[in-house]
């Protein structure tokens, strides 16, 4: 199983964060089935095969996600897939 790690400072305060945090859940559910739930300031993220969290803090935001066996083949590809949209939403 792999894991993959992204962290990214902003300056969006928690509740601008969230809001762009639930703007890529709905794109992920929308084109890949991920679905998504807020528990606290953790938006957790699951589908077949991947499951992971967006921690959102008041001046960062991390995304940690854990992939099951065939997917973890993709793990360099997905996490500079995750870093590329991360840097678009939080630009």
């Amino acid at each position: 199983m792999a894991r993959i790690t992204v962290e990214r400072e902003h300056s969006l305060g928690k509740q601008g964060a969230r809001a762009k945090a639930d703007t890529l859940a709905q794109k992920l559910n929308d084109k890949y089935g991920v679905e998504s739930s807020w528990s606290g300031d953790t938006l957790n993220l699951k589908r077949s095969g991947v499951k992971g969290t967006v921690e959102v803090d008041d001046d960062s935001l991390r995304i940690n996600v854990e992939l099951g066996l065939l997917m973890s083949a993709m793990s360099g590809t997905l996490k500079s897939e995750i870093e590329k949209a991360l840097d678009k939403a939080l630009a």
